[in-house]
C-alpha cells in the first residue's frame, strides 16, 4: 500500500492547474508472460495430435500481438496527455501575463490621480503664494525704495580718539571742532546707522528684506560707498571667520529658493562679475570659459553683454567669486580707482502655470571718494576724475529718483547705464555709507555724509550759507503742509498696520497650505517609489516567466523531438512485428504440409523413417518459433525501457519547473511544506525535530570571554550589518511568507507552523556552535514575527516553540555576564507529593503562572513568594491474592516486585506538567539556567528519593531505571510544552523571559555607563593631557550610550509586551554633556595658552608684540565664564602662569627688535626656526619657465618669517634648505653687491624673485616679495600690518 501511495506521488505537481498524471505501468500491469514453446511431439504411434498444437501456438502469438497493440495504445495516450500538459502550461502563462499587464495599468491609474491632486493644491497655492510677494513688496515701497545706512569702522591702534557719536539708532553726530559756530556738532539722519561694535550678522538682518525683494522676482542694487580705507570691502567680502554680504546674500538666496521650490517649480542662478575702471567695463570672467551663455545688464536704450555662469549651491558661487578675484589681479592701487559689480541673476518657472520670472540682485563695491585730486598729474589723476565723475552721477540719479523728478540722468555715467533697470522703477536700492572715526578724515567723513544726505533727499547740513534762504522757504512751506503730512502719515501708519496684518494672515496661510503640498508631494513621492518598486518587481517576475516559458517551449521541443524519435523506434518495432507475422504464416503453411505428407507416409512400410524424419523437422520448427518469442519478448523490453524513461525525463522536467518556481516567489510554492501531509508523516517529524531539540538543550554555552568589547548585542547589534547566509535567506523568506489563509484546513496550518520550526531548529544544529549565534541573529525578526502571528491561531506545538525560545535566551545569557550569575529556584521546589488521588485538578489549581517572578538585586536571584510545586500523584499498585499466588507460584518475591506506570498514566502526568508551566516563568528560568541533561537527572532523583516502589531495579525488561526515566521524560516534555503556550493576550512564558532579560541587559548597560560618567563628570582637571583624557573618556561613554540606545531601537518589537512591565529608562546625562561641554572650551583655552608660552619662549620682545600676547590672555580669561565651576582653577592657573611668562621678557623697541633678530646670520636662525615651526604654507610662482618655484613658508616662535625650500633650481637642487628671511629694513642701506652676497645663503629661487637691475628695484620687488610670503602665514599678518602702517614694506622704485 505504501508502495502504491509513493508511487501515484512520484511527481511533484505545485503549478496549479495541473493534476499528477497515472503512470500507465500501474493502470495496466500485464501479468508476467512466459516463453512460447510447443507442448507436443509428434511419435510414430500418435500424429492425429499435431492440429491442435499448431492452434496453440498460434494463439498465444495472436495473444502477445494484442498486448503489443495496447501498449502502443498507451503510449500513444501519454504523448497526447504530454501535449495537453504543454498547452495547459503555455494558457497558464499567457493568463498570468494578462493579471500582470492588467495590474500595472491599475497602478498607472493611481499614479495619474496623484499627480492631478497635486497639480490641484499647487493651483490653490500659487495665487496665495503671489498674493504674498505682492503684499511684501507694498509693505518695502511704503518706506520707500531708496534706503540709506551708515557704517562706522573701529579705529586703529595708532588713531586717536573718535570724532563720531550715536545719539540713537538713525543718527550719527560729527564733532567738526569749528570754533567759528555756536555748534561745531553736526547732526545727519539716515534710516539706520551701525556702530564700530556692529558685526555682519547684524547688518545682514537688515539687508535681508532687500534680498527677499529680490527672489520675489524685484530688482535690487546695493552699494557700499565711502571713502579708501573705511571698511567697504569688508562690508562686502568679510573675512574667513566673519563672511560678507557676498556670501550671506547667496545663502540666503539659496536656503529660500530650497523653501519654497516644488517639483513644479524651480529656481536657477548665475552670476556675472564685472570692474568699471575709467568708464570701461571689464568682464571678469571672460577666463572662465568661452561657452557660457551671456546676459543683459542695462536698459533697454543701453546695454552691455557679460557672462554669466550657472552656480547650484553657496560653494559654486565662492569658487565663481574666488576665480573672478584671481582675474581681476593684485594691484591695490587699481581697486582703489575701479568699481566691483557682483550681479546675481534669479530665473524662476513654474510647470504648471507657466509663470516665469527673472530679477537679479546686484552688490557694488564703489570706488574709493576722494574729494581732492593730488597733485601729481598723469594716469592716477584721470582715474580719480573718472571715479568722481560715477559717483556724482550716481549721487545726481538718487537725487532724482527721492525728489521724483521727471527725468532721471542714467546717461552721465558708465555705472548709472549698466544698473539703470536696478534704480528707480519698483527695483529696491540699498546705499551702505563707510567712514572712518578719526579727526585725519574729517572731510572725507563730512562728505561721505553729505552724499548720503542728497542721496536720501534728507535735510542739508546748515553750515551752506548759500542754502540758508532756501532752506528758510522750504520750511515754511512746509510747516503750512505740516498738518496734512501728519494726517497722511497717520493714515499710512494705519494702512501699513493693515499690511501687516494682511502679510501676516497671507504668511500663515501660505505656511498651511505649504504644508499640506509638502505632505501631499510626501505621499505621492511615498507611492511613487512603491510603484516604482512593484513596476521594477513585477518586470522581474515577468522576465522569470518568460525565461521559464522559454525553457519551458525549449523543453517541449525536446519532448516533441523525443516523440517523433519514439514513433520511428514504433514503426520500425511494427515493421518488424510484420515480418515476424509473415514467417509465423510461413512456419504454419509449413506446418500444414507437415502433417498432411505424415498422414500419406502412413501407408508406407517405412514408418519409423518417416517418423524420424518428421519429428527432426518439427524439432527445427519449434527452434525457430522459440527464437521469434524470445525477439518478441526482447522488443517489448526495449519499448517497456523507452517509456520508463520519458517518464524520468517528464519528471526531471517538472522537478526544475517546480523549483523555479519556488525561486521565483510564486505564492503556491513559497512554502518549502506540503499541502495535506498525512498524520504519520506529521508524527514522524515531531518525534524527529523533539530528538534534535533535546540534543540542542544540552549543547555547551559559549564562555564569557567571547563577549565583544564594548556594549553587549542581544544576540543582534541594530547598528551592526548581519552576515546573510542562504540558509537564512530561505527561512527568513519562508518564515515572512507563511500565509495561512492559504492552506486548506486547521491540520495543514499546523503541520506547515511545525514544520518551519523544526527547519529552524535543524538549521541552528547544522550551523554548529560557532556559527549559532550568526544563524539567530538573521532570522531572528522573523522568527519572533512568526510566533506572534500564529500565537493566537493555536497552531504550533509548543514544545519546538519552547525550544526556540530557549535556544536565543541562552544565546543572550553568553553574551552576558550579569545575567550568567542569577541564581534559580532548585528543582525540588517545582515538584511535589500528592496528598489526594485527583491528580488532574490539584496540579492544574497549583499553577503559579498567574504570579509574577521578581528579581532580588541582594541575592542576584530571581524570587517567586507563591511558588507552588507541581505534585506527582503516583502510587503503588495493590495486588490482589490471586497475583500473590501467581507470583508465588512464579518464584517471585512480591517486595522486590516493581511498579509499572502505564501508557494512559503518563500522558495524564505529561498534560498536568503542561497546565502547571503555562506562565510560569520561573520554571522557566529554571529551564534556561539549567541544562536539559542535569535537570532530568535532578528530576529523576527526585523521584527515587519520593516514590521508593519504583527506586527497586529488576532484572526485567525496561527495570526501575527505565520507569524512572519515562516519568522523568514525561514530566520534561510537559513543562517544555507549557513554557511555549501562550497565554493570550500574554506571549508564552519563555517570552516574557526573554523579554525581561533583554531588559536587565539594557538597564544594566545603562546605569554602568551612568555611573562611568558620573566619575569622570566630577574628576578636577590638572593639565591639558589630563584634560584631553577625560574629554576622549566622556565622548566614549557618550558613544557607547547611543549605541546601545540604537540597538534598544532596533529590539523595540522584543522588549514591549501587553503585560504592561517597566520600560527601559535612559538615565538622565545633563551633567555630563555640561562637563563635555566645558572640557572641550577648556581644551581650546589651554591650546591658546599653550601657544602664547610657545611664543613666548624668547629672550627679548617687542612691544607691540608683547601687548598682544598679554591682550590675547586677556581675552583667553573673558571666556572662563563658559566653563564649570570645576575647569576654573585649571584655566585659571595656566593663564596666570603664561601671563607671569609673558611679563617677565624683557622688551625691546619695535625698530631696534627687527634690526638686531634681522641681522643675524640666515644660516643661523634655520635650524632652529625649522623646529619651532609648527605649519608650512606652500606657495607657487610661475615664471613661464617648465617648472615653477615651490617655497614653503611658516613663523617661528620669535614670530619671524621661516622659508623651506630647494637651494638651487637647476638639478642637481642640494635639498631643502630652512632659512630666516631678514625683514626689508635690513637692505636700506646696503649696495646692490652686498644684496646678492646676503642672497647667496638663502635659497636660490628666493633670491631670483627678489633681485632687479638696481638697487631700488631689488628693495622694491623685495618689499612685495617679503609681503606676499608673510600674508601667507597667519601668525604673521599682524606684524605686515604693522609694517606697512610704518612705511616698511611701501614699494621703492628707482
Amino acid at each position: 500500500m505504501a508502495e502504491q501511495k509513493s508511487n501515484n506521488n512520484r511527481w511533484s505537481w505545485d503549478v496549479p492547474g495541473f493534476q499528477p498524471r497515472k503512470s500507465s505501468s500501474e493502470e495496466h500491469a500485464p501479468p508476467p508472460t512466459r516463453p512460447l514453446a510447443r507442448r507436443y511431439s509428434i511419435s510414430a504411434a500418435g500424429a492425429p495430435p499435431s492440429p491442435p498444437h499448431s492452434e496453440l501456438s498460434k494463439h498465444a502469438i495472436n495473444s502477445k500481438l494484442f498486448k503489443l497493440k495496447d501498449k502502443l495504445k498507451l503510449v500513444r495516450e501519454d504523448y497526447s496527455e504530454l501535449r495537453q500538459e504543454a498547452s495547459d502550461l503555455q494558457e497558464y502563462s499567457n493568463a498570468k501575463l494578462d493579471r500582470v499587464t492588467r495590474y500595472l495599468g491599475v497602478l498607472a491609474d493611481k499614479t495619474r490621480k496623484l499627480d492631478q491632486a497635486a497639480l490641484e493644491t499647487e493651483a490653490r497655492i500659487s495665487p496665495l503664494i503671489s498674493e504674498k510677494k505682492r503684499l511684501f513688496n507694498d509693505l518695502l515701497t511704503s518706506q520707500g525704495n531708496i534706503k540709506v545706512f551708515c557704517r562706522v569702522r573701529p579705529l586703529f591702534e595708532d588713531e586717536g580718539p573718535s570724532i563720531v557719536e550715536f545719539p540713537d539708532d538713525v543718527t550719527v553726530r560729527i564733532n567738526t571742532a569749528d570754533d567759528s559756530v555756536a555748534n561745531p556738532k553736526k547732526d545727519f539722519e539716515l534710516d539706520r546707522v551701525y556702530g564700530p561694535h556692529v558685526g555682519q550678522v547684524e547688518l545682514f538682518s537688515d539687508v535681508q528684506p532687500f534680498v527677499q525683494s529680490a527672489f520675489d522676482g524685484y530688482n535690487v542694487a546695493i552699494f557700499a560707498y565711502g571713502q579708501a580705507h573705511s571698511g567697504k570691502t569688508h562690508t562686502m567680502e568679510g573675512s574667513s571667520h566673519d563672511r560678507g554680504l557676498y556670501a550671506r546674500c547667496f545663502e540666503e538666496l539659496f536656503d529660500l529658493s530650497n523653501s519654497d521650490a516644488t517639483s513644479t517649480s524651480k529656481f536657477n542662478f548665475s552670476v556675472s562679475i564685472s570692474e568699471l575702471h575709467n568708464e570701461q567695463i571689464r568682464d571678469l570672467l571672460i577666463h572662465s570659459g568661452t561657452d557660457l551663455p551671456k546676459a543683459r545688464m542695462g536698459s533697454l536704450d543701453y546695454f552691455v553683454e557679460l557672462l554669466q555662469e550657472k552656480v547650484e549651491n553657496p560653494m559654486d558661487f565662492g569658487r565663481v567669486l574666488k576665480l573672478a578675484f584671481q582675474n581681476r589681479g593684485s594691484d591695490t592701487s587699481k581697486f582703489r580707482v575701479s568699481h566691483l559689480i557682483v550681479t546675481v541673476h534669479i530665473h524662476y518657472t513654474n510647470s504648471i502655470t507657466g509663470e516665469t520670472s527673472y530679477s537679479k540682485l546686484s552688490l557694488v563695491d564703489l570706488a574709493g571718494n576722494e574729494s581732492t585730486i593730488e597733485e601729481d598729474s598723469g594716469e592716477h589723476a584721470t582715474e580719480l576724475l573718472h571715479v568722481m565723475k560715477s559717483l556724482s552721477a550716481l549721487g545726481d540719479v538718487l537725487n532724482s529718483l527721492t525728489s521724483k523728478k521727471d527725468t532721471v540722468p542714467y546717461e552721465n555715467s558708465m555705472l548709472t547705464k549698466v544698473l539703470a533697470d536696478s534704480l528707480g522703477g519698483s527695483a529696491k536700492t540699498l546705499l551702505i555709507v563707510n567712514i572712518c572715526p578719526h579727526a585725519s578724515n574729517l572731510s572725507e567723513t563730512l562728505s561721505s555724509l553729505n552724499f548720503s544726505s542728497r542721496a536720501r533727499n534728507a535735510t542739508l547740513s546748515l553750515g551752506n550759507r548759500d542754502t540758508i534762504k532756501k532752506w528758510r522757504d522750504i520750511a515754511n512751506d512746509a510747516r503750512k503742509e505740516l498738518y496734512d503730512k501728519e494726517k497722511e502719515i497717520t493714515d499710512q501708519k494705519q494702512e501699513i498696520v493693515g499690511l501687516k496684518e494682511e502679510l501676516k494672515q497671507a504668511n500663515d496661510q501660505g505656511v498651511l497650505l505649504f504644508n499640506e503640498v509638502q505632505k501631499a508631494w510626501k505621499v505621492s513621492s511615498t507611492l511613487q517609489s512603491d510603484l516604482k518598486a512593484e513596476n521594477i518587481m513585477i518586470t522581474d517576475k515577468l522576465k522569470t516567466e518568460k525565461d521559464q516559458n522559454t525553457q519551458i517551449r525549449n523543453q517541449v521541443a525536446q519532448l516533441l523531438q523525443l516523440e517523433q524519435e519514439q514513433k520511428l523506434q514504433i514503426q520500425q518495432r511494427d515493421s518488424t512485428i510484420q515480418m515476424l507475422q509473415a514467417k509465423l504464416q510461413a512456419l504454419e503453411s509449413q506446418l500444414t504440409e507437415a502433417v498432411r505428407a505424415s498422414e500419406a507416409r502412413l501407408k508406407d512400410g517405412s514408418e519409423s523413417r518417416s517418423a524420424d524424419q518428421t519429428g527432426l523437422k518439427a524439432t527445427r520448427d519449434d527452434i525457430d518459433s522459440a527464437a521469434v518469442t524470445k525477439r518478441l519478448e526482447e522488443e517489448l523490453l526495449k519499448r517497456d525501457t523507452l517509456i520508463e524513461k520519458l517518464h524520468e525525463e517528464n519528471e526531471k522536467l517538472f522537478d526544475r519547473l517546480t523549483e523555479k518556481a519556488s525561486l521565483a516567489g510564486s505564492t503556491q510554492v513559497s512554502s518549502p511544506l506540503p499541502k495535506a501531509p498525512t498524520a504519520q508523516n506529521r508524527e514522524t517529524g515531531r518525534n524527529d525535530i523533539n530528538a534534535k531539540g533535546r540534543a540542542t538543550d544540552v549543547l555547551a554555552l559559549p564562555s564569557p570571554t567571547d563577549k565583544p568589547d564594548g556594549t553587549v548585542a542581544l544576540v543582534k547589534s541594530g547598528g551592526e550589518k548581519v552576515k546573510t547566509t542562504p540558509a537564512g535567506e530561505y527561512l527568513t523568506s519562508a518564515l515572512n511568507e507563511f500565509d495561512p489563509d492559504q492552506y486548506d484546513g486547521l491540520a495543514a496550518i499546523t503541520d506547515g507552523a511545525n514544520k518551519l520550526l523544526m527547519l529552524v531548529l535543524a538549521a541552528v544544529i547544522k550551523a554548529g556552535a560557532s556559527r549559532e549565534h550568526e544563524i539567530l541573529a538573521e532570522i531572528r525578526d522573523a522568527v519572533f514575527a512568526f510566533i506572534r502571528k500564529m500565537e493566537p491561531k493555536r497552531v504550533m506545538d509548543t514544545m519546538l516553540v519552547s525550544r526556540v525560545r530557549i535556544l536565543y535566551i541562552r544565546s543572550l545569557l553568553a553574551r552576558s555576564p550579569e545575567l550568567q550569575s542569577i541564581k534559580v529556584s532548585p528543582v525540588e521546589r517545582f515538584l511535589e507529593k500528592a496528598n489526594s488521588g485527583r491528580s488532574r485538578s490539584s496540579s492544574r489549581g497549583s499553577s503559579p503562572g498567574r504570579s509574577p517572578i521578581r528579581y532580588d538585586s541582594s541575592r542576584n536571584a530571581l524570587v517567586d513568594e507563591h511558588i507552588q510545586g507541581f505534585k506527582v500523584n503516583l502510587k503503588p499498585e495493590k495486588k490482589s491474592k490471586l497475583s500473590s499466588v501467581v507470583l508465588k507460584i512464579r518464584g517471585i518475591d512480591q517486595d522486590i516486585q516493581r511498579q509499572h506506570v502505564t501508557g494512559g498514566k503518563l500522558r495524564e502526568i505529561t498534560e498536568e506538567a503542561k497546565s502547571f508551566a503555562v506562565g510560569n516563568r520561573a520554571l522557566a528560568a529554571l529551564f534556561v539556567h539549567t541544562p536539559a541533561g542535569e535537570l532530568q537527572r535532578q528530576i529523576r532523583n527526585w523521584l527515587a528519593e519520593n516514590f521508593d516502589f519504583l527506586s527497586v531495579t529488576d532484572d526485567t525488561v525496561g527495570g526501575a531505571t527505565g520507569q524512572l526515566e519515562l516519568l522523568s521524560t514525561a514530566i520534561m516534555d510537559g513543562w517544555m510544552a507549557g513554557l511555549g503556550a501562550a497565554m493570550l493576550p500574554h506571549t508564552d512564558a519563555l517570552g516574557q523571559l526573554l523579554s525581561e532579560y533583554a531588559k536587565r541587559v539594557y538597564n544594566s548597560q545603562l546605569q554602568h555607563l551612568k555611573d562611568i560618567a558620573g566619575t569622570l563628570a566630577t574628576e578636577v582637571a590638572e593639565d591639558s593631557t589630563h584634560v584631553a583624557k577625560l574629554r576622549s573618556a566622556l565622548e566614549s561613554v557618550d558613544h557607547k550610550r547611543r549605541k546601545i540606545l540604537q540597538q534598544m531601537r532596533s529590539d523595540m518589537t522584543m522588549l514591549t509586551l501587553e503585560d504592561g512591565s517597566s520600560p527601559v529608562r535612559n538615565p538622565s546625562t545633563a551633567a555630563e554633556d555640561a562637563r563635555l561641554a566645558s572640557l572641550v572650551s577648556l581644551d581650546g583655552i589651554l591650546k591658546l595658552v599653550k601657544d602664547v608660552l610657545r611664543q613666548s619662549s624668547v629672550n627679548t620682545l617687542s612691544k607691540s608684540r608683547k601687548k598682544a600676547m598679554l591682550a590675547s590672555l586677556d581675552e583667553l580669561a573673558e571666556r572662563m565664564p563658559s566653563l564649570l565651576d570645576i575647569d576654573h582653577p585649571c584655566a585659571q592657573r595656566h593663564i596666570e602662569e603664561a601671563r607671569h611668562a609673558v611679563e617677565s621678557i624683557p622688551e625691546e623697541d619695535d625698530r631696534l627688535h627687527d634690526t638686531v633678530h634681522a641681522s643675524r646670520h640666515p644660516a643661523d636662525g634655520g635650524l632652529g626656526g625649522e623646529t619651532d615651526v609648527a605649519q608650512w604654507n606652500v606657495l607657487q610662482f610661475n615664471t613661464g619657465s617648465t617648472n615653477p618655484f615651490i617655497i614653503k613658508c611658516g613663523a617661528n616662535s620669535n614670530s619671524e618669517l621661516v622659508i623651506k625650500a630647494d637651494a638651487r633650481v637647476q638639478e642637481p637642487k642640494g635639498g631643502e634648505i630652512v632659512r630666516v628671511v631678514p625683514r626689508p629694513t635690513v637692505l636700506e642701506d646696503m649696495s646692490l653687491d652686498a644684496m646678492k652676497q646676503l642672497f647667496t645663503q638663502l635659497p636660490e629661487a628666493l633670491s631670483l624673485l627678489a633681485l632687479a637691475r638696481t638697487a631700488d628695484g631689488t628693495r622694491a620687488r623685495y618689499s612685495r616679495l617679503y609681503r606676499t610670503l608673510a600674508m601667507k602665514v597667519p601668525a604673521l599678518r599682524d606684524l605686515v600690518n604693522e609694517l606697512e602702517k610704518g612705511g616698511v614694506l611701501k614699494d621703492v622704485k628707482s
